[in-house]
């Protein structure tokens, strides 16, 4: 936590300084839709649960969000360089639907999602092709703020659990990865992206299971 709050004052002091002293600076906020999963060793094993059960076991993304604030700084006439820092949702989740001619009334399911919530600090170089037009990439680093596991299961439309439960020990706490992603700015600051995170880091403290973050974003900025 203390290297979080290190790390986060550093970047905040480093935006509000080039925003003073430089000309033609640009800072801005931007949020969005993520679509959340894991790939690698974990998920070839979640593969492999779903063939034995018939397909009735299904893999699916983590519906979430990310929030935070950027600063854009000039380096020429068409490139920038952004960092940010943002809290984004990540993780992935299965749902299992019990199939039997016998109980299909009951429609019995089971849905399994892992809930990581990370802040991003990402450091983008911005490359503007056309009016507007960008295209945007670099590395990032991600912190873990906190990981739970939800557990729901529920019968004929009902919950019969719904529950979250702490499960951050085995994780890392840090994650280094590259970002890149397509863009457009309007005049009044207006702008709209379409990203995506690939992690780089296993996801697991041990490093036992090759499995990484991968996340793909949707999001809408203003530039003050």
């Amino acid at each position: 936590m203390k290297k979080i709050i290190f790390t986060l004052s550093l970047v905040l002091l480093s935006l509000f300084a080039f925003q003073a002293s430089a000309q033609n600076v640009r800072f801005g906020i931007k949020g969005g839709y993520n679509a959340a999963t894991w790939e690698g060793d974990a998920m070839k094993s979640l593969d492999n649960v779903i063939q034995l059960a018939d397909g009735n076991v299904t893999t699916e993304v983590r519906s979430g969000f990310h929030g935070g604030m950027y600063i854009d700084l000039p380096i020429g006439t068409n490139f920038y360089i952004e960092p940010g820092v943002y809290y984004s949702q990540k993780g992935m989740r299965f749902q299992g639907r019990f199939s039997s001619e016998r109980f299909d009334f009951l429609n019995l399911k089971a849905t399994i999602t892992d809930k990581a919530e990370y802040i991003d600090v990402p450091l983008l170089g911005k490359l503007f092709v056309a009016e507007g037009l960008h295209f945007f990439a670099g590395p990032q680093m991600s912190f873990l703020v906190s990981n739970k596991i939800n557990t729901r299961a529920s019968v004929v439309g009902f919950n019969l659990i719904n529950k979250d439960f702490n499960y951050d020990s085995p994780f890392r706490k840090t994650d280094f990865g590259l970002v890149g992603g397509l863009g457009y700015r309007l005049n009044n600051g207006l702008n709209f992206s379409v990203g995506y995170d690939h992690g780089l880091n296993r996801i697991d403290k041990g490093g036992h299971f090759n499995t990484y973050n991968r996340v793909v974003k949707a999001s809408i900025g203003f530039d003050f």
